[in-house]
Order: structure tokens, then C-alpha cells, then sequence
């Protein structure tokens, strides 16, 4: 788990973790350049083995002791394989912070399933909720919430991996960067969250910029996102532009697509230090 010292820096790649650990067809990259520091919890890679155990993955990363119930107050079909889950949640104490993930414990299921929150930390603030984007698998918690979840089903949560942030401003000796992130997917209704990402480019601008790639479009791109959207796979041209000194890069996305974005960074003479990401299936 890794967390740049930037106000968007917990924004985005909360947003792809969420896109990547839980929906391994998509892709996507984000370049990132600070003009201070960078903190983070895990300086470097985090790998694990296919068939691991989620909570045998995590075992070193840092839990809440916090495990509340949840009840199901919300199901709805981002796509044609993920489902948007909105849990609220009992427990007044239970807090989180952009970046994280819950432990998802299902009665009478000996699997324990990790999943990214894709909502902000002040939802759960004002209402007392929290949601999670899940794409289909075989992996029991997954399956379970995409063929046996229904409203008011309850489930337990317990946060993990505890991130830091900094914000613009604090006193701390902080200045914003920028953010660049290049999202690949299937077709533009696969881009995840791509409303929300567009919102972040008008709040930000100059700061925050994305070029949406998607590799079998068939369909009319709508007049919104057609600007930013580009056919065809993220390639070596895309990222060899960004080299810099003071550039780090997060990669999100199945396993092949990180060792080979990884290693094309590393020709490039990208430091190992500055590229991060994790395994998780």
C-alpha cells in the first residue's frame, strides 16, 4: 500500500485500486509528480501468490481492531460485471481513510474476501455508509455478493492497510503536484467511475488529467468523454514522455499487464523505488 504525499494523491489511486484489486480486466496507470515529498507506508512492490488466502496476502499489513456489522442498503449493476454494494454500517467507531480496504466476512463463510471502499471517507461520515465495487469471480466472496447478496443481508468488516495523507496548506511544507492517469478497459461502459474521474479533471485543472483507453469499442463514444479517449492499448509512448526524475507511477491491473509496464518502465531507467503495485489474485 503506498500513498503519495497529495491532496489527489489518496483520491486516485483509492479510486483505481478500487477498479484494479476488484476488477482485474481493467487497467490502469497513474503518473503522478510531486513538488515536495512522498510518504509512504510501503516503500516499494507488494507481490503474492495466485492462490493465496486474502488474509494470508495481508498478514504483515496493519489492521483496525474495529470489526463492525454491516447490513446491505444498496445493489446496483455498474457494469455488466460489477456491482456497486452500499453498506451501512453499525459501528459509530468505525472510520477509514481513502486507500484502504475492508476484510469482508460473510456469515457461514470460511473465505474471508478484501475488497477497496470506492466511496470517500465523508460519506461514511454523513450517512453512516460505505460502498465497494466488486467485478465477478470465482472467488467465493465475490460470487457471493454477484448470486446470493440481497438487500439487508449483514456482513462484518474490519479496515486495513492504514494510510497517511498530507494536505496542501497544513504547514507541513507540502505543495500539490500532479496527477496523470491512464485508465484501459474493454469499452467505455467497463471505465468504472469514469463521471467521477471526469469531475475530479474540471475540480482540478491542470492538476488531474486522464486519457481513457479502450481496446473493443464497437459503440458511439458519447460527446462528454470522446475528447478524452483514445483507441487502442496504453503504449510505450504514452509513458516514455513522463519520465522524470520526480515522476512516481502506480500501476493497477491484472498481473501480466503490471510486470509488463513495470519492466518497460524500468528500461526507460525508472528507480524501482518510484514504481508501485500489488498483486492480489
Amino acid at each position: 500500500m503506498v500513498h503519495a504525499a497529495a491532496y489527489v494523491g489518496f483520491a486516485i489511486p483509492h479510486l483505481l485500486r478500487s477498479a484494479s484489486r476488484i476488477c482485474p480486466a481493467h487497467s490502469a496507470l497513474v503518473v503522478l509528480r510531486h513538488s515536495a515529498f512522498c510518504y509512504c507506508t510501503v516503500n516499494g512492490t507488494i507481490k503474492s501468490k495466485r492462490k493465496m488466502d486474502h488474509l494470508e496476502r495481508t498478514a504483515n499489513n496493519f489492521r483496525q481492531e474495529v470489526i463492525s456489522q454491516a447490513k446491505v442498503c444498496g445493489i446496483t449493476n455498474e457494469s455488466e460485471t460489477v456491482k456497486r454494494l452500499r453498506l451501512a454500517i453499525a459501528n459509530k467507531d468505525f472510520t477509514f481513510r481513502a486507500g484502504q480496504w475492508v476484510d469482508f466476512f460473510i456469515p457461514g463463510m470460511s473465505v474471508t474476501g478484501g475488497f477497496s471502499m470506492c466511496s470517500s471517507p465523508g460519506l461514511l461520515e454523513r450517512e453512516g455508509v460505505l460502498e465497494l465495487a466488486v467485478k465477478y469471480a470465482d472467488h467465493p466472496p465475490a460470487r457471493w455478493i454477484h448470486t446470493e447478496c440481497t438487500l439487508d443481508s449483514e456482513v462484518a468488516l474490519r479496515v486495513g492497510a492504514d494510510l497517511h495523507g498530507y494536505q496542501e496548506g497544513k504547514g507541513n511544507g507540502y505543495k500539490m503536484g500532479t496527477v496523470k492517469l491512464y485508465y484501459s478497459a474493454k469499452n467505455t461502459n467497463e471505465l468504472l467511475f469514469k463521471k467521477n474521474i471526469l469531475g475530479l479533471m474540471n475540480a482540478f485543472p491542470g492538476k488531474i488529467t486522464c486519457r481513457f483507453h479502450v481496446t473493443q469499442q464497437s459503440s458511439q463514444i458519447c460527446e462528454e468523454l470522446e475528447p478524452h479517449v483514445t483507441e487502442g492499448r496504453i503504449s510505450e509512448k504514452d509513458l516514455e514522455k513522463h519520465v522524470a526524475k520526480d515522476t512516481l507511477w502506480y500501476i493497477c491491473g491484472p498481473p501480466p499487464m503490471i510486470e509488463s509496464i513495470s519492466k518497460l518502465l524500468y528500461n526507460f531507467g525508472v528507480p524501482r523505488n518510484c514504481v508501485f503495485f500489488e498483486k492480489w489474485w
